[in-house]
């Protein structure tokens, strides 16, 4: 049997605390990880939480986890012992139902989330299911790469899903965990990529990380001077905006796609949409697919999350730093 070191919490928003649990003999297509950092994200927050009614106590956060292969079970041929390996969202696959039979495991009607009725990578050892493992690239940064693994491919997706053309005029809407990233890969996919920003601060930042303008998200003046712009804009907060602003902004055929998880209903006019064929639409993670490429893609084009980091005893310190706005631009935990 194997005893597992993790930080949980026992009640809703409650303070991480030391503790332990066994996890059983290893199963035929499972895998052991060595965990060596773990991203902390805003999903995170929301389960400890308990946002979104689906936590269960005790409750082990994390699932942006980058370590080495511990254990291996007897039917698993392509990983050993050693190899550079992360987790992300997802530890757990049907492998039968029609979306995983098409590639797209992501969207598997059974999958399990790493921190959804289990325990996730605020620890020392995580168990997963072979498929949701994926071997990180030779060059990726283990210190980094933990943000890559939900932040990263939550922004990535949609360029592979809806064939975003390097050509395309693209808009983030908010530069912070997710943003910050999807700024940096769309630089590299060769994009015009314009920042919305409330914060003054982040301005010359998010130029810097490879925005070629930047707008203010709250002067009507300039979005109205964007209008007709965008043939994409990515919505990575998790606020109700004014949404028909946005789609203002949009080209014919223009797509407003969401990647925060606003939990308030949208309040959207179908005229707005209708008459220059305008899209709105959202995504979750990607495929292990999908996030291999992702990983290979920043591997050529050097990105990297800007991190902040903390020691797993400080997770707590590390929680508050995330909920009071104050991550530069993800905070990841190093067991070490």
């Amino acid at each position: 049997m194997t005893i597992v070191n993790a930080y949980a919490a026992h009640e809703t928003g409650g303070l991480l605390k030391p503790f332990q649990y066994q996890l059983p003999p290893i199963g035929a297509y499972e895998v052991d990880i060595q965990v060596q950092h773990c991203g902390i994200c805003h999903s995170d927050l929301s389960l400890l939480e308990n946002a979104w009614g689906v936590t269960q106590y005790p409750f082990v956060p994390g699932h942006e986890i980058v370590g080495t292969v511990l254990a291996v079970g007897q039917d698993v041929v392509h990983l050993k012992e050693g190899d550079r390996v992360g987790l992300g969202w997802h530890s757990a696959y049907c492998l039968h139902c029609d979306q995983c039979l098409t590639g797209n495991h992501n969207m598997c009607y059974s999958a399990q989330a790493t921190i959804v009725g289990r325990h996730g990578g605020f620890a020392d050892i995580v168990r997963a299911k072979v498929p949701s493992v994926v071997k990180l690239p030779d060059s990726v940064d283990m210190r980094t790469a933990g943000p890559l693994l939900c932040g990263g491919i939550t922004v990535f997706n949609p360029l592979i899903q809806f064939n975003i053309l390097p050509t395309a005029k693209v808009g983030v809407i908010g530069i912070g965990g997710l943003g910050h990233i999807a700024v940096q890969i769309l630089q590299a996919w060769g994009c015009e990529v314009t920042a919305f920003t409330s914060s003054e601060s982040k301005i010359e930042e998010a130029l810097k990380m490879g925005a070629n303008k930047t707008l203010n998200s709250r002067d009507s003046e300039e979005l109205k001077s964007a209008e007709n712009s965008f043939d994409l804009i990515l919505s990575t907060v998790n606020v109700e905006l004014d949404w028909s602003t946005y789609l203002s902004l949009l080209k014919p055929k223009g797509r407003l796609h969401l990647l925060g998880v606003v939990l308030e209903p949208l309040n959207l006019s179908v005229s707005s949409l209708l008459s220059r064929q305008k899209s709105v639409s959202a995504s979750p993670v990607g495929s292990p697919n999908a996030i291999a490429q992702m990983l290979e893609f920043c591997q050529r084009h050097n990105i990297k999350p800007i991190t902040q980091h903390f020691p797993l005893k400080e997770v707590n310190e590390a929680m508050e730093h995330l909920r009071a706005g104050k991550a530069r631009y993800r905070v990841v935990l190093d067991m070490n």
